[in-house]
């Protein structure tokens, strides 16, 4: 069986950092097509920007597959890239933003074939532009949840 090739546009965005916030998610597959967004009462950007790569991955049905996601956040893709987030493992995350999303994404990942591939955020790229979208109009969704991981300094 081959492996299913996966193509995902992620954004996060949070209004005042910390603030309302939210994530966007443009997920392809062959012909299919499929976007997921929620928003946070109260976040940050980077919470969003590493939640949409997790639930991104998680919507996956087929665990192996070849997944490469374009984000414009520097701090996820530089985090797995550049091997970061494996050397905050080694160290129980100590000192480390976010250890309970990193914690989750490496659950995930780890089921996955994954490519991170950093792209210019608000430079006319459609698929981040409409994650961008995405991201915005679900912070201003009314009743948002509280993002309960947060843990304001």
């Amino acid at each position: 069986m081959t492996r299913p090739k996966i193509t995902i546009y992620t954004d996060g965005a949070a209004r005042g950092n910390p603030g309302p916030g939210g994530y966007g998610i443009v997920m392809l597959s062959g012909e299919h097509r499929k976007e997921i967004s929620q928003g946070y009462r109260h976040t940050t950007n980077n919470r969003m920007e590493l939640l949409a790569v997790i639930v991104a991955l998680e919507s996956l049905k087929i665990e192996g597959s070849e997944v490469t996601i374009y984000t414009d956040s520097k701090y996820v893709a530089d985090s797995v890239t550049k091997g970061w987030v494996f050397n905050w493992v080694k160290k129980r995350f100590k000192g480390k933003k976010n250890a309970d999303l990193w914690m989750r994404f490496l659950e995930i990942y780890k089921k996955h074939i994954v490519k991170f591939v950093w792209v210019k955020g608000h430079a006319n790229n459609p698929l981040n532009e409409r994650c961008d979208e995405l991201a915005v109009e679900a912070s201003f969704e009314p009743n948002l949840p509280e993002d309960t991981g947060y843990k304001p300094e």
